[in-house]
């Protein structure tokens, strides 16, 4: 799992669809495609959004929930804190 967590935070077009979930939840697909088009001149295709958020999904940072014809798309930030809890950081540099 911590694996599908590092892959699916590498990539700048992952990070964006979440700090996007994070600012607005539960969006439908198009409203993703929308938002990442006008706010980050992401111009990607929605089948390519579509594969990012099944990475996002399969690290579990993303939930969906199908609602009639729409799927809406929410942000799970629990697997986040595994990272936390493998690094603590407490304020302290150990740099010179």
């Amino acid at each position: 799992m911590a694996g599908d967590l590092f892959k699916a935070l590498a990539d700048d077009t992952r990070r964006r669809i979440l700090d996007e979930l994070t600012e607005r939840n539960g969006q439908t697909l198009f409203e993703i495609c929308f938002r990442l088009a006008m706010r980050h001149g992401i111009g990607s295709s929605r089948q390519a959004i579509s594969q990012h958020l099944a990475v996002l999904e399969s690290a579990g940072l993303v939930e969906t929930r199908r609602e009639g014809r729409y799927k809406f798309h929410y942000l799970d930030p629990r697997p986040l804190a595994s990272i936390v809890e493998r690094w603590p950081v407490d304020g302290r540099s150990d740099r010179p």
